[in-house]
């Protein structure tokens, strides 16, 4: 878990008290400071425990509650500390994940607003009895679309649709016209559109 975040530590002796479960203050100390030993210990104990806790948090969608534990483990990477006891850094843990949970429901929300504007009504009607795949399809093929506008094309679509800010604000900060942004929305509009409803027809 550690090692694409933290440069290599020698190893250490276990952070595992013998016959007393895990020293939490030790093995979170141990994590700030960078011990990859210490990082895969804690994979081992609370991976489990905080898919489990996840899965009731999307209400029984394993595809979420796995990609919402990937998220919380990279936020504990990025901002563990050292917790005294397990209840104290479980009920952090558990912070953790609701956020993660949450920021990604706002990012598919984000992403099916988007769709509704630009191909929503163009989609073919689900053939099967599971339209959420149908969805979650849809979303894969715009991020894969956004990925692959150029920068200034990105920004643009950002800044307007998922950032929600006016025209206005987007060229003072991009210091040009708005009939420049105006002009650059609606051709990136275009491409997208297109590029959607292709990749539509191609499932």
């Amino acid at each position: 878990m550690g090692s694409g975040a933290h440069s290599a530590v020698p190893c250490r002796a276990s952070v595992v008290n013998t016959g007393e479960g895990l020293d939490v203050s030790v093995l979170t100390r141990r994590m700030k400071e960078g011990d990859e030993t210490a990082y895969q210990t804690f994979y081992e104990n609370y991976y489990d425990r905080l898919w489990r806790y996840l899965l009731v948090v999307a209400a029984g969608d394993e595809e979420a509650a796995i990609e919402a534990v990937q998220a919380t483990f990279l936020r504990v990477v990025r901002h563990i500390k050292v917790w005294p006891d397990d209840a104290a850094f479980w009920g952090w843990l558990t912070v953790l994940a609701r956020s993660a949970f949450s920021d990604q429901r706002r990012k598919r929300r984000r992403y099916l607003a988007f769709l509704d504007r630009f191909a929503w009504h163009s989609r073919p009607e689900p053939s099967g009895p599971d339209p959420d795949s149908t969805e979650a399809g849809l979303v894969e093929l715009l991020e894969k679309n956004l990925a692959a506008l150029p920068a200034d094309e990105r920004e643009v679509i950002e800044l307007k649709y998922f950032e929600h800010q006016p025209v206005r604000e987007i060229a003072a900060a991009l210091k040009t016209s708005e009939k420049s942004i105006e002009s650059r929305l609606s051709r990136v509009r275009r491409k997208l559109k297109c590029a959607l409803l292709e990749g539509l027809k191609d499932e």
